[in-house]
């Protein structure tokens, strides 16, 4: 059998800046700290930083008056925020860059009196964290039949926003739908589907025709993970979603001549190699990358945490591996 590793795959520099982030608070303010919500959606991640001491929560009740809050990378509404001033919280936040260029661009168009309409999925943590940004003015759609029953307050101005995490194909349809309802509809000055999720979903797209099956690594609750299973299939490729190597004796190998791995980008490459582990046990397997984007991207971490990490003079190996490259 031969198995196509896809690259990228796996952690995208959002994800690993909030890991890190509560890693350093951890060792910075020690345990317990808390964390809204799931930092990323993987279990092996969260459970790794609950044994140092990190603690979820879903509600900021949850978390003593005075104690630290971690907000997760997808991000909060101002209310949550201005809740954790009131309990007198040490707020740190996670939340992806990518993740607050969409609220600024929320807010902006809102104060310019547009009609919003985010492209997104009805529940999940961003997308409410983005509308909590201009609840007047910004209206969810899922699919072209949410475009086509939409009344908007001022239709002559209108701009769309997707959440960052949408599969590229689906968004565009729902995209194209709102061009054919609202011709002068603006859209962001730049794509607010992020890299990482274009890359990967590109990567895939190029894989399935070449594999018999495409195996993606990530938890159920990860909508990254979730549309790179879509892609493979729009794409004519068989595709399956599992958490870890301990769901392999759910998939169905025989007769797959080429395999693809890839991984959610909030899946730890520790799991890759697990699965890939497996494989190799089970079967004559060669093992190819698959190289389709290179990626080289940094996020800084926040201020604040750094200034503190250096005057208590811990975690100088994270802190380094945010560094911009052109401040080295």
């Amino acid at each position: 059998m031969k198995v196509l590793l896809a690259q990228p795959r796996g952690f995208c520099a959002g994800v690993d800046r909030a890991i890190d982030v509560v890693e350093i608070a951890l060792q910075t303010y020690g345990a317990p700290v808390y964390v809204r919500h799931e930092i990323v959606h993987n279990d092996l991640v969260c459970d790794e930083l609950r044994q140092k001491g990190a603690v979820f929560v879903d509600h900021l009740s949850e978390v003593p008056e005075g104690g630290t809050i971690i907000f997760s990378a997808h991000g909060v509404s101002p209310f949550v925020r201005s809740e954790a001033k009131e309990r007198n919280l040490k707020v740190i936040d996670a939340t992806c860059p990518l993740v607050t260029k969409v609220h600024l661009e929320a807010v902006r168009y809102a104060k310019k009196g547009f009609s919003i309409v985010l492209v997104g999925h009805r529940g999940h943590v961003e997308v409410e964290g983005t509308m909590g940004e201009a609840p007047e003015a910004i209206t969810l759609v899922e699919s072209p039949a949410d475009v086509e029953k939409l009344e908007l307050k001022n239709p002559d101005e209108v701009v769309y926003l997707t959440q960052t995490t949408l599969s590229v194909d689906d968004a565009n349809v729902v995209i194209e739908a709102l061009k054919k309802r609202f011709p002068h509809i603006q859209g962001p000055p730049t794509d607010d589907i992020c890299y990482a999720t274009t890359n990967r979903q590109a990567a895939v797209r190029k894989m399935a025709g070449d594999c018999d099956v495409i195996l993606v690594i990530g938890s159920p609750t990860s909508s990254n993970s979730n549309r790179l299973v879509e892609v493979a299939k729009s794409h004519g490729c068989r595709s399956q979603l599992i958490n870890d190597a301990s769901e392999m004796n759910q998939v169905d190998l025989s007769a797959v001549e080429t395999l693809g791995i890839t991984a959610g980008a909030s899946a730890p490459e520790t799991l890759v190699q697990a699965v890939l582990a497996w494989v190799k046990r089970h079967h004559e397997v060669v093992v190819e990358p698959y190289n389709v984007v290179e990626e080289d991207v940094t996020f800084t971490l926040p201020r604040e945490l750094v200034t503190l990490a250096r005057r208590e003079r811990v975690a100088d190996n994270l802190l380094e591996k945010h560094v911009q490259p052109a401040t080295r």
